[in-house]
Parts: structure tokens; C-alpha cells; sequence
């Protein structure tokens, strides 16, 4: 029994060293209520806004609102809960882009001496297509 849960222990840490490597970029970030976060994606010859802000903390859900592409979502993401994350697709499938690329935005902690939200975004391109780049708010 001691061993199986050695090898089982082993593979789970093998598994998460290899989904880990699988982002190619990796920013953290920290946002007061109502602050935006803009990132120009670039990719061929489009160039498309993603902006996301938090509005409220509650019971422990940050209430979130983000837009790429003239697209406009809400979400609602908890610590400790399946819900941590949200996945923005940057490009349309079809034939032109294989492995198609997206963001994964965690939330990380809430900062209840600075009311600040913190979180890490990460770049998941393989065939290196996209380039992000902050815009000051």
C-alpha cells in the first residue's frame, strides 16, 4: 500500500510538471475594485482588446467582467473552488490555426488590507502565434 501511494504521488507531481510547462507566458497581477486590466492580443494581422475588472467580494466570489473581441462575459471566481480560473480562446478555429491559443486568468488571492484582487494570467500558444502586450489604463 506504502508504495502504491509513493508511485501515485510520484506521477501526480510528474503530471503537474508537465501541464505546468505547457503556458508559454505568465503575468501576475493585482487590481483595486473597478480597476481595468487591458492586453492588446496580436496574432497575423488582427489586433483585439481583452479587458477584465472585479466589482465585488462576497462570501468569498469575486464578481468578474471581461470583454475580448467585442465579446462580453461575467463570472464569478472562488478560492477554493472548481470555479478559480476563466478561459478566453484569442483566435476563431478553423484551418488557419491548429493549436489554438488562449489565456487562463486564476484568481489568485484577495487582499483584505488593500481590498486588492490578485491574479496570474497565463499565455497558452504552442505554435507561438500570439503577442500580448499591456495598455496602460
Amino acid at each position: 500500500m506504502r508504495n502504491f501511494l509513493q508511485l501515485f504521488t510520484l506521477l501526480a507531481l510528474s503530471f503537474s510538471f508537465i501541464f505546468a510547462s505547457d503556458y508559454r507566458e505568465m503575468k501576475e497581477i493585482s487590481l483595486k475594485k473597478d480597476e481595468q486590466k487591458k492586453i492588446l492580443v496580436k496574432y497575423a494581422d488582427k489586433e483585439k482588446l481583452f479587458n477584465f475588472r472585479w466589482t465585488l467580494y462576497k462570501n468569498g466570489g469575486l464578481v468578474i467582467f471581461r470583454s475580448y473581441d467585442k465579446i462580453v462575459a461575467q463570472n464569478v471566481l472562488y478560492l477554493r473552488h472548481e470555479n478559480q480560473s476563466f478561459r478566453v480562446e484569442l483566435m476563431p478555429s478553423g484551418t488557419n490555426y491548429g493549436n489554438l491559443a488562449y489565456l487562463l486568468v486564476k484568481f489568485k488571492e484577495f487582499k483584505q488590507e488593500s481590498k486588492e484582487a490578485a491574479f496570474e494570467i497565463f499565455l497558452f500558444d504552442k505554435k507561438e502565434q500570439v503577442l500580448l502586450e499591456d495598455l496602460k489604463n
